[in-house]
């Protein structure tokens, strides 16, 4: 493993590892102290308000508990019973996983730095011309979240991966090395991707892909999760995008009482599904969103992310009163409502309804949403939009870093 990084680069890799076994502030109040994987291939971690299962394969997150407003515990990400599942599912729908080494699409499967053109496997919508597919997703056919990942760390509240992405690995070009901790304290659940570029310029942009159902998919008036409350206090501007979401260089305005408008006030996922303006919103034949809005919060002067009140999305479900607020050091927000689940993909064993004809333990259309913290997407294709320096990353400079809070609440207004 060859690492050519300065002393600041080393320090930010370092520090996932140093949290993870320092057990942080939660652990006095953990209540399991195995580190090593269940009969399920899951690896716990815990704090007073929350428990939390993931595996190697895509450092995915495999189940998050959390209480709702009676107390019931509820199992709010997708994803199957044993990890064993996660490698077999032909679907593949990233979840809980890292996609890598860059999240997202990727027109044409190409880029450019420094005059170079990279091509870099396609996986996503093929065409007679192009049988693989027109772009990239998520890094290709064999990106980050279809590996396995080490455990490096593991404590009672903390858990730290790592990942070496060898020089022409996708077509990518360098070596990258990349630790992901995820710890929780109290409600929080905290994420830190650190990766850093070995050998060869590259680009890098990391995500977390996990599928959310506040009521645990448990719901007995609905089962899909268009119920759920969205806001995004600083997201008045979108990517605008093609009809396979390819990002076109435009930036759109959400107009007050648009279908894309989450800004201007807090509102269901499915208020505005049944206006003209939403056929189409997430692609070609497709009614619901995959979009990715820009997080606008410089306008109010400095911030710091994690300042209480300053989160960039908020989740909430009125039925089981469970709310999530996200902060992050990130400048933009992939909100994916499911379009495209069918009633294939099974729920867990600690989730849904039991022996209800009405309520089959499946995730059908609408029954999650995928909240994706990011950086501009596909901006390696767009210069236009000055991001160079927060999405490509050379030997020897600043490492990639990506950070975000997930905070569990109660709420159960109707909003």
């Amino acid at each position: 493993m060859r690492v050519s990084t300065g002393l600041a680069s080393l320090g930010a890799l370092l520090l996932p590892i140093a949290a993870a076994q320092s057990g942080g502030a939660g652990s006095s109040n953990a209540t399991n102290s195995t580190t090593g994987p269940d009969e399920n291939g899951f690896y716990w971690i815990y704090s007073e308000g929350l428990s939390a299962a993931f595996i190697t394969y895509g450092a995915s997150i495999a189940k998050m508990l959390v209480n709702d407003k009676y107390g019931i515990q509820r199992d709010v990400v997708a994803g199957f019973d044993n990890a064993t599942a996660y490698t077999l599912d032909a679907a593949h729908p990233h979840l809980g996983a890292v996609p890598g080494r860059y999240a997202n699409r990727i027109q044409n499967s190409t880029f450019e730095i420094d005059g170079e053109t990279y091509h870099v496997n396609a996986n996503e919508n093929p065409t007679p011309e192009a049988p693989d597919g027109a772009d990239t997703l998520h890094g290709g056919h064999n990106g980050w979240d279809y590996r396995n990942f080490t455990v490096a760390s593991h404590s009672n509240d903390s858990i730290t991966f790592s990942i070496v992405d060898p020089d022409g690995e996708q077509g990518f070009p360098g070596e990258v090395i990349s630790y992901i901790t995820y710890t929780l304290n109290g409600f929080t659940w905290d994420i830190k991707m650190v990766a850093i570029a070995t050998t060869k310029k590259t680009p890098i942009m990391l995500s977390s892909h996990v599928y959310w159902n506040l009521d645990g998919f448990a719901n007995n008036e609905t089962s899909t999760a268009l119920n759920h409350t969205f806001y995004m206090p600083y997201s008045g501007q979108r990517v605008g995008v093609d009809n396979i979401l390819i990002p076109t260089g435009d930036i759109l305005a959400n107009k007050p009482g648009s279908v894309n408008d989450f800004w201007s006030a807090p509102k269901q996922l499915g208020a505005d599904l049944q206006k003209p303006e939403a056929e189409g919103n997430c692609g070609f034949n497709c009614t619901g969103y995959d979009t990715c809005w820009l997080i606008n919060r410089d306008q109010n002067g400095p911030y710091d992310w994690r300042d209480e009140g300053g989160y960039v999305a908020r989740l909430q479900s009125a039925w089981s009163g469970i709310q999530l607020e996200v902060y992050t050091d990130q400048d933009a927000f992939q909100m994916y409502s499911c379009n495209g689940q069918n009633g294939t993909m099974p729920l867990k064993t600690s989730q849904g309804l039991f022996d209800n004809e009405d309520f089959p333990r499946t995730i059908g259309q609408h029954g999650c949403l995928v909240m994706e913290v990011e950086e501009w997407i596909d901006a390696i294709n767009h210069p236009e939009w000055q991001r160079e320096s927060k999405q490509i990353f050379a030997p020897g400079g600043d490492p990639y870093v990506l950070q975000a809070s997930y905070v569990f609440s109660i709420n159960d207004t109707a909003t």
